[in-house]
């Protein structure tokens, strides 16, 4: 018996030790096969089943037990395959790939200037404390000047707000911001981008352009939903020297204002973009290396507005320079073919995309606009430029905020949103007669 307990014990103890070296492996990444290791794993048990009720009249019989148990271990763990890996030049894993690209590219983020990478962290203040200070208002409409300070409240930015059927500037909140030598466009520079590509007929509003893949995209969406690619491979098909003189001819890189006491220039620079930096896509897409004013994307509007004509913008200082007004033409432009192209897009940023915030306060009528996102060295930037189609006839606003992470455009355009609804809420919209009108009565519409 003592014997037999011996041998037993010692049985024991070599099957311990073999449970214990075999492979092992993680379940999280590994499969058995159950046609191939189930049955020799069920046959094991089996086995050992039979041969366990024979261990106590022979030794011998408990070593072949020990023995199968062993081999079925061994055979089991020899069974399980790791998940074999993705061949990258099957059909199925490239259409697998195509579709991820796709779903990617259908929602494009608003670019930013900093690298990828990178971590940007905003030093400036989205706030201020009076953003008034120094203006000059004698000759403002004092119902849109009211109505922009009060949409515009403690956010640092400045209002522009603009007659596009003369030229006339209505209010300008934080003139010393707008007066100021300007900013990155960002993705408003898309604007001038889109109407050159269309006079140069590259593209209709309904052509799909490839962005990759089989991923198309027509100007409507790429205008309403900001979408970088698009307009970078526009700029890389019109080339940097077509792009700049398109962009000089609306007015970037010269003072907007006639006679505008304090107004500075913004720069369209002479030189593309290293193409390390993004070459003339990158300056097409949102604007890096071009400083732009809140003036000139105002008189670039205002021309969209009123079907070409590019006036000097120009700031009544009194009400005797309010009555003795004349607009001041500096160049026509013959886009009149080409805004009903850029119309739609225009359109569906405020109903859909990116600048659907202004939604949320203002529904009356139409509004066409294009809003803006970048930053730069621990600044953020948001823009929106528009046009109201109002029952009175058309204004332009233009929003240009700075600060940290709560700006950006679409905030812009809520702002613009709560700037036309205070101007609703004021009866600005109603027809006005000569009595009730007085000193601000619209001017006639010029050619």
């Amino acid at each position: 018996m003592a014997q037999r307990f011996t041998w037993s014990f010692a049985l024991f103890l070599c099957l311990a030790l073999a449970v214990s070296a075999a492979p092992r492996t993680d379940a999280a990444t590994t499969q058995v096969p159950p046609h191939h290791t189930s049955h020799k794993v069920s046959a094991s048990k089996a086995s050992a089943r039979r041969t366990s009720s024979r261990s106590t009249s022979s030794t011998a019989a408990a070593r072949r037990t020990a023995s199968r148990a062993l081999a079925a271990r061994t055979a089991s763990s020899r069974s399980i395959v790791r998940k074999p890996v993705a061949d990258r030049t099957s059909s199925a894993y490239i259409a697998a790939a195509t579709t991820r690209t796709r779903r990617t590219a259908a929602v494009l983020p608003v670019r930013r200037t900093r690298r990828r990478g990178t971590y940007e962290r905003f030093t400036a203040s989205s706030f201020t404390d009076d953003s008034t200070v120094g203006d000059v208002t004698a000759g403002e409409d004092p119902v849109v000047r009211a109505a922009a300070i009060e949409a515009l409240g403690d956010m640092n930015g400045t209002v522009l707000a603009i007659e596009p059927s003369s030229g006339r500037i209505l209010a300008m909140v934080n003139q010393k911001l707008a007066l100021s030598s300007g900013a990155e466009p960002c993705s408003t520079i898309k604007l001038s981008v889109a109407l050159a590509a269309l006079d140069e007929g590259l593209i209709t509003r309904d052509t799909q352009v490839n962005l990759g893949g089989h991923y198309t995209v027509d100007l409507t969406k790429a205008l309403a939903m900001s979408i970088n690619p698009y307009f970078e491979t526009l700029g890389r098909q019109l080339g940097f020297e077509r792009v700049k003189h398109y962009a000089n001819q609306f007015g970037l890189g010269e003072l907007a204002g006639y006679n505008i006491p304090g107004e500075q220039l913004g720069v369209y620079p002479d030189t593309e973009l290293p193409a390390t930096e993004g070459g003339v896509g990158r300056m097409c897409s949102f604007g890096e290396s071009i400083s732009m004013t809140p003036l000139q994307l105002g008189a670039l509007v205002s021309a969209i507005a009123n079907g070409g004509t590019l006036y000097y913008l120009q700031h009544p200082q009194t009400p005797e320079e309010v009555a003795n007004f004349v607009p001041k033409v500096k160049r026509l432009l013959d886009i009149a073919p080409l805004i009903p192209e850029i119309r739609n897009g225009m359109e569906g940023a405020v109903d859909y995309g990116t600048a659907r915030s202004l939604r949320a306060n203002f529904h009356e009528f139409p509004v066409l606009g294009k809003t803006g996102t970048c930053s730069d060295n621990g600044t953020r930037f948001g823009w929106f430029a528009s046009y109201a189609d109002a029952p009175t006839g058309r204004i332009v606003t233009v929003i240009f905020l700075e600060g940290g992470k709560p700006t950006f455009g679409p905030k812009a355009a809520e702002l613009t949103g709560q700037m036309y609804r205070a101007l609703w809420d004021r009866n600005y919209f109603q027809p006005k007669t000569p009595q009730l009108a007085g000193s601000y009565a619209s001017l006639p519409s010029h050619p």
